[in-house]
């Protein structure tokens, strides 16, 4: 299949587009804001050029030839990035998914998977999600950490009333790969600086539950329901079992060394909203042919293990 990405420069993408040309699935059209760095990056890590058939900015997609599926992986991956964004993440989001709309629209047979996420059923994850769960936001009452989900929940509303249009939501909730800026505002990626530098790590008392989708589990997901008979639907991603804050400061601890100390009153950045069981029970994604094949603790320890050992 030839398939567009939209947002290439994002570490999602680029890991499901080395993950697919390594396996020999699929051609690639690259379209991104800085389609240089998208160009030299591809130059090193993908060894089969005949991979990649176009890298280009944004005003050059749909302008050659036709494509079997568009991914708009097009978002935020940071959360501090999402905090400074604001409000503005409802225009970039809506600007970029109706640039796929238009091109679907054009050429209804092809596909268009768009990466949303958990936080369009809004910031209540008190209990994990479920194929009952009902989206909620406080629309009185609206703060920054809603933005996005808001984005995510708005552009799912969207694909839904094209119900003939084959469109999937792909909700991810947690995902770490090898390829994480360590410099980023995450737990693990907190975690893997302290072990790196050898300093004791502050963090919060409370305990809380994430999925973290491995990279190759992504790429399973996504091929499946690209491949799939077309159909207009929402899927969250899942893995063989979540983990649990402790359970990964344990690991971290007894794998690599990481010292930390539980500080009362610690306050660490939230920027999509307080979350303590951010994952999905659904499994509708089985319905696709999907199957994971790791564990969220699996995933991290073995991303993370390339990390540190490639930060000796």
């Amino acid at each position: 299949m030839h398939l567009a990405i939209l947002g290439a420069t994002s570490q999602i993408a680029r890991d499901f587009v080395g993950n697919s040309a390594a396996a020999g699935k699929n051609v690639f059209s690259l379209y991104a804001r800085r389609p240089d760095v998208v160009q030299r990056w591809a130059q090193l890590a993908i060894p089969d050029a005949n991979s990649i058939v176009e890298v280009g900015g944004f005003e050059s997609f749909g302008k050659r030839g036709t494509y079997d599926a568009v991914i708009n992986f097009v978002g935020v991956g940071d959360p501090a990035t999402a905090q400074r964004m604001g409000a503005a993440i409802l225009d970039i989001t809506l600007d970029f998914d109706s640039l796929a709309l238009r091109y679907v629209k054009a050429h209804p047979s092809t596909r268009y998977l768009f990466l949303s996420s958990g936080a369009a059923y809004g910031s209540d994850f008190q209990q994990p999600a479920t194929d009952q769960t009902r989206a909620s936001f406080d629309i009185n009452h609206l703060q920054a950490q809603d933005w996005y989900g808001a984005a995510k929940f708005h552009a799912e509303c969207r694909h839904r009333a094209l119900a003939g249009l084959p469109i999937v939501d792909l909700r991810v909730f947690s995902y770490f790969s090898r390829a994480q800026d360590l410099s980023s505002k995450f737990l693990i990626s907190d975690m893997l600086r302290a072990i790196r530098d050898d300093t004791v790590m502050s963090t919060s008392m409370d305990t809380l539950v994430r999925d973290f989708l491995h990279p190759k589990d992504f790429s399973r997901l996504a091929q499946a329901l690209i491949h799939a008979p077309p159909t207009n639907a929402a899927v969250d991603a899942y893995t063989l079992a979540p983990t649990t804050k402790p359970e990964l400061l344990t690991a971290m601890q007894q794998r690599f060394g990481l010292k930390y100390e539980s500080v009362q009153g610690f306050s660490a950045l939230n920027a999509t909203g307080r979350k303590s069981h951010y994952y999905s029970l659904n499994r509708r994604a089985q319905e696709f042919g999907y199957q994971p094949q790791l564990s969220s603790l699996d995933g991290v320890l073995m991303e993370a293990s390339s990390i540190l050992s490639s930060a000796t």
